[in-house]
């Protein structure tokens, strides 16, 4: 519990930023703390890269670009295939580790000469070998190598110094030599293009050789084949009597196919006459019996196309209209109008006559065309019947002549391959070729001094962060900040007192303890701003404490030394203040007073004295003292603290002192500070700068009472220059005090 009423807790200058940039000011603050590390751990790489570039042996490394030739290796495909395909990236790649292949590298070998070269014969890496020899590690062998070894390390030289790589997704292919001469290094990358060219004619003349060897064989074979399946179709249709016409059909099926088109005419014919008839008897059916004025209307094409029926029928319209004229003008029953009617009903029957002869003709055409119809579908059965045997056979002459055309096509293929294999074994070709020849390098391409160096300080950048992260880590298990002790026991720190050894002021007498050092710091020191820091929280809090325990969580925190100076201060300040020297097992305070042999509180306890009886008033700080004495620590020191005569007596003191600090015991070695803690209004927890942050929170956890009653915290001995590192700005500047 936090009882330090008004007092904030101590804040840095990252937790009081905004959330947005609280990541940021945490990588200041940690590379403001560590950069010392870092850069060492940086310049001590950069120092090792440097002697790497300065130590290692210069090489040159040439190039020389070449196309290689995937027509050749390619399964054969048509003119139109090849010349849509697009780039085979497995055919490349094989090719290149056709490049390095041990063939070629032997080739390579033989034609420079290789394996009288110590670059390529030598026994091992050249560094490594020098430093064995160097050593006496190895003795030089007097045996010298045969030439099958000489042949394996040239080669092992030559595959660990060459790279291979193709230029983007193209056909070409970069071939790269490292050598410690720029003009070796040339004149082998040249040497491996030649040597794959070579290589691939010499295959390309084999596999040549071989396919035109087999193809001979197969065409003899073939040609047997082809002639055989020609003879026994011949034979075939000279026993069967099958005549083949010019488009390959046999007559029969040629006449079959005729008159099917003619069947289908005729019955074409049939129904379109049947047809007519019908709708021209449907017509006569309509002629009346008796005699009217009507006109007969027949829709066949042959009766509105006949001129007579067109003639009968005009003249009809006309006596009609006169007929009408005449019989308004003279009356119906006028001799002129009933002649017309007598003509117009001759004409009627002409027209029925015109159309019975139009029908009759029909009838007729339908006859003729059943006629045609009938004989043709006579004609197809007969030569249907006379074909089926010839049908049959033509089947079996169908796969003779398959049979033989299979054979022939093969034939022809195969003989057009073997021409093609005996041109090419003449002329034998390769669509590889050097683009770039290699040339000798002006500059070493290794060891590259910026690279190195690059690569040298970002290892050294790492290794010191990971170093930095790894310190950082250790460092927090254990009290080194007031934020981190703030943040351990959610209490505010009070004050930080440097290291005594740090402090400017020297005690006159020059021999004097860390009491009398504090003592004399400067009023607007730091030390001094942390003693009024503290009288400051005890004088806000609510409840006035009077009695303060002054603890730590071990032995050798400093705490005497912090509640003497925190007494000495307050009775400087002009309040009544009462030191009491409560740590009975080690009574340091009153050892460093020079009160070790006074009467003290175990004599107050045993002899029932008063508390103003043991009181001892000290001149030189104006305060007053309750000793203890330095003679055999009790064994029950607990108990003497709970006395009651200590009680009343502390009871008493709180109406004569302004201030009681007492000096407490460490809390976790003994229990005295946990019996007694209900004496006490406050505590203020004394630790050390560097103490395990576990024994810290065991000493708290050890008292729920001192927990909650604990005012705040001290931290001493600090590093001041550790600290300024690891907390940055914050509200307390360092700078602003001078000690």
């Amino acid at each position: 519990m936090n009882i330090a009423g008004e007092f904030r807790p101590y804040a840095t200058a990252t937790e009081a930023a905004p959330d947005q940039a609280r990541s940021l000011l945490l990588l200041r603050d940690f590379l403001r703390r560590e950069w010392r590390l870092i850069a060492l751990m940086t310049a001590a790489s950069l120092a090792l890269g440097s002697l790497y570039v300065g130590m290692a042996p210069r090489k040159f490394t040439a190039q020389a670009d070449m196309f290689v030739d995937t027509k050749g290796i390619t399964s054969p495909r048509s003119e139109n295939a090849q010349e849509h395909q697009g780039v085979d990236d497995a055919v490349v790649e094989s090719e290149i580790e056709t490049t390095r292949s041990e063939k070629v590298g032997k080739a390579v070998i033989n034609k420079l000469h290789l394996t009288d070269d110590p670059e390529f014969v030598a026994s091992g890496n050249a560094i490594t070998s020098r430093l064995a020899r160097w050593l006496r590690l190895t003795k030089p062998s007097e045996e010298r190598p045969s030439s099958a070894e000489l042949e394996r390390r040239a080669l092992g030289v030559l595959k660990d110094n060459l790279r291979v790589t193709r230029l983007g997704r193209s056909y070409v292919e970069q071939i790269a030599y490292t050598s410690l001469d720029p003009d070796k290094a040339a004149r082998i990358a040249n040497a491996f293009a030649d040597a794959y060219i070579e290589y691939r004619l010499q295959a390309k003349y084999e596999a040549t050789r071989r396919a035109s060897v087999w193809l001979e064989q197969r065409i003899s074979e073939l040609r047997q084949q082809a002639s055989n399946a020609y003879k026994a179709v011949q034979d075939f249709k000279a026993e069967n009597g099958i005549i083949i016409g010019v488009e390959g059909k046999l007559a029969s099926e040629v006449e079959l196919d005729q008159l099917g088109v003619a069947l289908a005419k005729a019955r074409a014919d049939t129904s379109q006459a049947r047809a007519k008839l019908e709708r021209i008897q449907r017509i006569l059916e309509q002629r009346p019996e008796k005699e009217n004025f009507t006109i007969p209307d027949p829709v066949v094409t042959d009766a509105l196309n006949s001129p007579v029926i067109t003639k009968l029928r005009q003249k009809y319209l006309e006596n009609q209209n006169k007929q009408a004229e005449w019989s308004a003008r003279y009356g119906a029953e006028h001799e002129a109008a009933r002649n017309l009617r007598s003509e117009m009903a001759a004409l009627q029957r002409s027209m029925w006559d015109e159309i019975s002869r139009i029908a009759e003709s029909y009838k007729s055409e339908l006859q003729i065309a059943k006629s045609q119809e009938e004989a043709i579908d006579r004609r197809m059965i007969e030569i249907f019947q006379q074909s089926g045997a010839t049908r049959q056979a033509q089947v079996h002459l169908r796969e003779l002549e398959t049979g033989a055309n299979t054979y022939r096509g093969i034939y022809e293929a195969f003989l057009s391959r073997f021409t093609q294999s005996v041109q090419q074994q003449s002329f034998p070709s390769t669509e590889a070729r050097v683009v770039t020849e290699a040339s000798a390098p002006a500059k070493p391409s290794s060891p590259k001094l910026a690279i190195a160096l690059a690569f040298a300080a970002m290892c050294g950048l790492g290794l010191g962060t990971l170093a930095a992260i790894a310190r950082e880590q250790f460092m927090y298990r254990r009290v080194h900040t007031r934020d981190q002790l703030e943040k351990l026991l959610s209490t505010p720190c009070l004050a930080a007192f440097p290291a005594v050894s740090r402090l400017r002021t020297r005690w006159r007498g020059g021999h004097a303890s860390a009491f009398h050092r504090i003592n004399q710091a400067a009023p607007f020191s730091a030390t001094a701003e942390a003693l009024r820091y503290i009288k400051v929280a005890i004088d806000l809090h609510p409840a006035k404490p009077k009695v303060i325990g002054i603890t730590s969580a071990l032995p050798g925190e400093g705490k005497t030394t912090a509640t003497a100076a925190l007494a000495a201060f307050l009775a400087r300040s002009g309040a009544r203040t009462l030191l009491i020297d409560s740590d009975l097992r080690k009574p340091a305070l009153s050892k460093m007073l020079g009160y070790e042999r006074r009467l003290g509180l175990q004599r107050m306890v045993v002899d029932r004295l008063r508390l103003k009886d043991v009181i001892i008033n000290d001149l030189n700080f104006n305060f007053d003292v309750v000793p203890s004495p330095s003679g055999a620590p009790p064994s029950n020191s607990s108990d003497v603290l709970c006395a009651s005569s200590v009680r009343l007596g502390l009871e008493r003191a709180r109406e004569d002192y302004d201030y009681i600090i007492c000096d407490l015991p460490p809390i976790l070695p003994i229990a005295d500070v946990r019996a007694v803690a209900s004496l006490f209004d406050a505590f203020v927890m004394v630790v050390e700068w560097g103490t395990s942050t576990n024994e810290v929170l065991k000493a708290i956890q050890s008292s729920p009472l001192v927990s909650e009653r604990l005012l705040g915290t001290v931290l001493n001995k600090t590093d001041e220059a550790f600290m300024r590192r690891f907390e940055g700005y914050s509200d307390r500047r360092y700078s602003y005090y001078q000690n």
